[in-house]
């Protein structure tokens, strides 16, 4: 028997080699060296006879500092981080409410759990088509649905004003990946364990007591997955932007983001010429913002949810 035991393990480590070898292959053609690529085009620029020279951190103090890179990037930065905290207090908070509902006794939950998580299936191309649609001052039928109910007033050409066109796309964003949150947070819940709610019950609490006493505390580190799931996410954001507002992002670049702000740095558009190596600045950028927002989650949050839970 003693024998045998090296030999399993031998051949258990083949299985686990033969079975991760193909994801991890693709993984780092496809992600880790595009990824090592880009950092190092960072730091290069293109001669006009398309040779690569070493430009240190030249690219990077250009993207920050220089007239034509400083502006654009520090409002696709900012309206980056705008594009996060609506997703992070409307999505999450909304998730959290449906999977707090559908986690209690009830019928049909099974059919709105998929009614909900619906939207998130669909393509992004899809979903901007029919919002704009929906939203368009023309055709759409948004002002007659508010008309209907009495509240006309209000309707504006929300997707073509400066001041709401990014949080419009949040919010049709929001109603498209809902379904995401709400179904880790449901899971969450309907893994705690009955015996601690039916012993919060018997010491007198109703059910909104038990919810942020009992529940809320237990699901923490979903709460925490969730978060930098939404950051990450929103950080890599493109193509519904895009899809619904070019690669210009308008109006104006009221909509702009990193992610529109890498197509154009390194496609061009108009009268710019692309820049490969400005557009790796930019995706390098954005590589570091979501480095330092992963970092914070597995120090800060992470650590505490351990402890709390120790």
């Amino acid at each position: 028997m003693q024998k045998s035991r090296p030999a399993s393990r031998r051949k258990r480590r083949t299985y686990i080699l033969v079975f991760l070898a193909p994801a991890v292959i693709v993984y780092t053609v496809f992600m880790i060296i595009p990824l090592i690529d880009s950092l190092r085009l960072s730091f290069f620029t293109i001669t006009p006879d398309n040779k690569e020279v070493f430009n240190g951190i030249k690219n990077y103090v250009t993207l920050l500092t220089d007239p034509q890179f400083a502006p654009a990037f520090a409002n696709a930065l900012g309206n980056n981080i705008k594009f996060f905290i609506v997703h992070m207090v409307v999505q999450n908070s909304i998730g959290l409410l449906l999977a707090a509902l559908l986690a209690s006794p009830g019928r049909g939950r099974g059919i709105y759990r998929t009614l909900i998580f619906m939207p998130t299936v669909l393509s992004v191309v899809i979903i901007g088509f029919i919002w704009q649609l929906i939203l368009n001052p023309l055709w759409g039928v948004s002002e007659g649905i508010l008309k209907s109910i009495g509240l006309g007033a209000l309707y504006k050409p929300w997707l073509g004003l400066e001041p709401t066109a990014l949080l419009t796309l949040s919010l049709i964003s929001v109603w498209q990946f809902v379904g995401i949150p709400m179904l880790l947070f449901f899971v969450a819940l309907i893994g705690i364990p009955e015996e601690l709610i039916e012993a919060a019950r018997v010491d007198g609490s109703g059910s909104w007591g038990i919810f942020w006493r009992v529940k809320f505390p237990l699901i923490l580190p979903t709460v925490g997955i969730v978060g930098i799931l939404t950051f990450v996410g929103n950080f890599n954001a493109f193509d519904l932007i895009y899809t619904v507002k070019g690669a210009l992002a308008g109006p104006n670049f009221a909509s702009d983001i990193m992610g529109t702000l890498f197509y154009r740095a390194f496609f061009g558009f108009q009268l710019q010429m692309g820049s490969p190596t400005m557009g790796a600045t930019v995706a390098t950028m954005m590589f570091l913002i979501i480095l330092a927002g992963v970092m914070v989650y597995l120090f800060a949050w992470q650590r505490r949810v351990q402890s709390y839970e120790l």
